[in-house]
């Protein structure tokens, strides 16, 4: 399925209910620069926040019931070159970052209304309201006598709170107390081009050296000579350098610049163990509204999601993502998804939003419950390479499959990218026996409806993997063991 990385729409993917971090998703149009917000809404496969300031992640309108990505125009299918890294979907709605205003949104002035002629009945009605509050205050005044003068009885059935009840301690399950440990390891990203565009998101502390995990969509325009500041909830504010991204995964690594020594990474948890159900709390910087916490469960695990940013030059980001119902908008892309007790679990991503606009009227997009974060499991070897080299790496097949929806699962295309080979001689998938025209449809035991779909499976294993391909062949039914590739880089 597609969305919206929160800041942009994206078109439906083929694969999921309608559904769905960056570039960075647009921002609220008052807290940051329309860009993008981090939360990016995904676009609509076959085909991607920093949203309010980031705010997608989803990659922000989209029809009712379809996804949206970043602006990607409408078209006819394409197929995915080595099943690594598709063109842009075709149509595609937007990361949820929205612009514009319309009227009688938030903002709008109030008139007053016009006084009314004075007459002699109206002045006697007021004369009575005038006694008639006079008569209130001193009823009050009275009260207030008697109780004070009754406050030292042994009579007084009031119980006082103690003096010192405001230090409320909270349980470790409670959100209270997982928020308040988890807030001071987020910040609020600003991420402007060297043209002053730009948006805000959010990210998290990933180690004590100073880098920062967040959405590639967030920080997108500062990755060639932009700007980057990363603020703290205590006020405290850096610079930042982009230290690696990865747009296929959505995924960004920045690093503080002269780092504070007293950094507090946020636990890993384990996305892999986490069950439909499961409480979630999500942290980000909605609509450009800083250290905002919000909660729900695991609405879904393995959704697929093909999000963009929308704009012309975008490729989509594919995942199979965890579902929250937790409120995620634009801003909170490259925020963290935690555990019940505090874990990252996931990194938001993208929402889906419907195409009645945004808040008051603008054409923002919101969260209707639909939200998308990347399992943490994958996010963390994403980042691990990021800092290590400073460019991602994919797992492929070696097969190029289409994007069109209704195939039935992932086809191999008769013809590859810009003419090529649809199946790469002595690559993987020709190593196993796939040839084009075979239609995958199980990748171990994940069921695999379409080309996004398959896309999104691939990439949450490691190059040199081995897994189990079930494909059909003239009404036949096969399966193969495929030793997964490697692809360097976004190219």
């Amino acid at each position: 399925m597609s969305t919206e990385n929160e800041g942009t729409a994206v078109p439906p993917a083929p694969s999921a209910p309608p559904v769905p971090v960056e570039t960075p998703a647009a921002s609220a149009q008052s807290a940051a620069p329309e860009g993008g917000a981090p939360t990016a809404q995904l676009p609509s496969v076959p085909p991607s926040a920093p949203g309010a300031p980031e705010q997608t992640p989803a990659y922000a309108s989209m029809g009712a019931g379809t996804p949206e990505a970043h602006g990607h125009a409408p078209g006819a299918p394409v197929s995915a070159a080595e099943a690594g890294w598709p063109p842009p979907p075709p149509a595609v709605p937007s990361y949820a970052d929205g612009g514009g205003s319309g009227a009688g949104g938030w903002g709008s002035s109030y008139g007053q209304p016009a006084p009314k002629p004075k007459n002699g009945r109206g002045g006697l009605v007021a004369a009575i309201l005038v006694a008639a509050l006079v008569a209130g205050g001193v009823g009050g005044g009275l009260g207030y006598s008697l109780a004070k003068n009754n406050d030292n009885s042994t009579d007084s059935t009031t119980v006082s709170a103690p003096s010192g009840s405001g230090d409320v301690k909270r349980a470790s399950g409670t959100v209270a107390n997982v928020a308040a440990r988890a807030l001071p390891s987020t910040v609020t990203i600003e991420a402007e081009s060297s043209s002053g565009s730009g948006g805000t998101g959010t990210g998290f502390v990933f180690d004590t050296q100073g880098h920062i995990l967040t959405n590639n969509h967030v920080v997108a325009e500062a990755v060639d000579g932009g700007k980057l500041t990363a603020t703290f909830p205590n006020g405290k504010k850096y610079d930042a350098e982009v230290v690696g991204h990865a747009q296929g995964y959505d995924v960004a690594v920045i690093k503080l610049k002269n780092a504070p020594s007293d950094l507090k990474p946020l636990t890993l948890g384990d996305s892999d163990a986490v069950a439909v159900g499961d409480s979630t709390i999500a942290i980000g910087a909605p609509f450009g509204l800083s250290n905002t916490v919000t909660t729900g469960i695991i609405s879904a695990k393995n959704r697929p999601v093909a999000s963009s940013d929308g704009s012309a030059s975008s490729k989509a980001s594919y995942m199979s993502a965890l579902q929250t119902d937790a409120s995620i908008n634009p801003g909170n892309s490259g925020g963290p998804l935690l555990d019940a007790q505090g874990a990252v679990i996931g990194i938001n991503s993208a929402i889906q939003s419907s195409s009645s606009g945004g808040l008051g009227g603008t054409s923002q997009s919101g969260s209707i419950g639909l939200g998308f974060a990347i399992p943490i499991n994958q996010a963390k070897h994403v980042a691990q390479q990021l800092i290590k080299t400073g460019k991602p790496v994919y797992p492929v097949i070696g097969a190029s499959v289409s994007l069109e929806d209704g195939t039935g699962g992932a086809k191999i295309t008769e013809q590859g990218a810009s003419g090529s080979a649809a199946v790469t001689s002595g690559g993987p998938a020709d190593k196993a026996g796939l040839k084009p025209g075979d239609v995958i449809t199980k990748l171990d035991d994940q069921v695999i409806d379409s080309g996004p779909t398959l896309i999104g499976e691939i990439w949450t294993h490691q190059p040199g993997d081995v897994v189990k391909l079930t494909y059909t062949r003239d009404g036949k039914t096969h399966t193969a063991e495929v030793t997964l590739g490697q692809r360097d880089g976004d190219s």
